[in-house]
């Protein structure tokens, strides 16, 4: 994994700037990289039915000339002198496609925006030892998932000065224990691999699937006081992402915080969330080589503090900026915790809904915050303290204002988990976030 860090940083250095240096005058260039060093391990009935190594690096070219703006990607070999014939292909080709494209109006102009190196080193199982690290606590189970571990990279250099280089080391264990058509739903994941705590993390899937065994009940619609485990929070958190945290979005009318940033709604006192690049989830740079600050508040105490801005929004609206990434959406969310201990859970929440995890959350009502979504695997009826019975699964259609606002939000967890982005479509992703469970009063299930 280190040999792969140096060797990635070296090729990355010499092909960047062999571009910069070729730059005509009139000509900015930002390069960009992304790479990965991935081990892959797929289980099913508790077996490994798939073992792999990804590696793989894509640079990106973006080229300004005369207000236009054209952006290029292409692969890595890891052999500088090919890497750098390759990119100078690639540069004639960007020359040709901005030359026949109109001019950009709100064209962010590159500047030299600092340089930076952020390297986030982890304990990992050695590759040798997954296998019996996953399959021997899970012997007794019917056990599906993906192991994935390794070093991420991504860096920026541009024509104007900027160096930014991350990496990072990390692993998670996605999986799901199955009983039939029953299952319970974990993520397991970090930098710094304890087989206990994965143990643990286990029995608790464990546990979860044998009350899935008991007659299942059926919950009317209804408002109910409910317990949302950190992974329903963080489906809940992911859609911040579409549409509720960008100016742009504000600006245009389509905000689902807009009552928020104008003083008509607010969540609760105990709801502070922020952007924690400490994290060690996604660099602090975005695309163009913009530093965010390491850590900044977005809501606090309730109260909303500042939108993500990128600098395209920041130039059509004349705005201040804040450097977030050209689509405006949060890349290391934390929601921090609140005084509700794990053990005390069940008997705060006393009666009503205990759920694990939601799926298929959309908005219903974008301008008044309102999603919809279901319940998914293990989730119950809970009464007076005591977990009763699985319940079918029911859809939910409730304001994010209501569920998180001061009437309705009775605590958060003193516990959080990291939910890493576990998406690998052609590439492995960055970003996630961290954030507590939630006792919720009121929440509204439709169907």
């Amino acid at each position: 994994m280190r040999n792969y860090t140096e060797k990635t940083k070296t090729t990355f250095n010499q092909t960047a700037d062999a571009i910069l240096n070729s730059l005509k005058s009139g000509e900015d260039a930002v390069l960009s990289l992304h790479g990965e060093d991935s081990l892959f391990v797929r289980f099913n009935g508790s077996k490994v039915r798939q073992n792999t190594s990804v590696e793989q690096t894509t640079m990106g070219l973006q080229l300004q000339s005369e207000g236009r703006t054209t952006n290029i990607a292409f692969s890595l070999s890891g052999q500088p002198k090919e890497d750098i014939k390759r990119a100078h292909q690639w540069l004639a080709e960007a020359r040709k496609e901005c030359s026949q494209l109109p001019t950009d109006p709100f064209q962010v102009t590159m500047v030299n925006n600092g340089q930076s190196e952020t390297e986030f080193k982890a304990q990992l199982l050695p590759s040798t030892e997954v296998m019996d690290a996953i399959i021997n606590p899970a012997k007794d189970c019917d056990l599906a998932g993906i192991y994935c571990a390794g070093p991420v990279i991504s860096a920026n250099k541009n024509s104007k000065g900027q160096n930014h280089w991350f990496s990072t080391e990390s692993f998670y264990m996605d999986y799901s224990l199955y009983n039939g058509e029953k299952a319970a739903k974990s993520v397991y994941a970090g930098s710094q691999w304890n087989q206990d705590a994965f143990v643990q993390n286990l029995s608790q899937s464990k546990n979860q699937l044998s009350l899935m065994n008991r007659p299942k009940k059926s919950v009317p619609r209804g408002e109910y006081r409910t317990y949302l485990a950190p992974g329903a929070v963080s489906e809940i958190l992911s859609h911040f992402g579409w549409g509720a945290l960008g100016y742009g979005d504000y600006r245009r009318g389509n905000n689902a915080f807009r009552k928020l940033a104008d003083g008509e709604k607010s969540f609760s006192p105990l709801f502070n969330l922020k952007e924690n690049y400490k994290l060690g989830l996604t660099p602090r740079f975005n695309s163009q080589g913009e530093l965010a600050p390491e850590q900044s508040d977005l809501i606090k105490d309730g109260k909303l503090v500042s939108f993500l801005i990128s600098s395209r929004s920041a130039k059509e609206f004349k705005v201040q900026g804040n450097n977030a990434n050209e689509s405006e959406s949060p890349r290391s969310l934390e929601l921090l915790p609140g005084l509700l201990d794990r053990e005390n859970v069940l008997k705060e929440l006393g009666t009503g809904l205990y759920l694990s995890n939601l799926h298929y959350i959309n908005w219903s009502d974008r301008q008044n915050a309102r999603i919809t979504g279901m319940t998914r695997y293990a989730c119950f009826w809970v009464e007076n303290g005591e977990i009763v019975a699985p319940i079918a699964d029911l859809r939910f259609d409730e304001s994010i204002f209501n569920c998180f606002g001061p009437e309705n939000l009775v605590a958060l967890t003193d516990f959080q988990e990291i939910e890493p982005n576990t998406s690998t479509y052609e590439a492995r992703s960055m970003g996630g976030k961290k954030n507590p469970g939630a006792l919720i009063n009121n929440f509204k299930f439709t169907l």
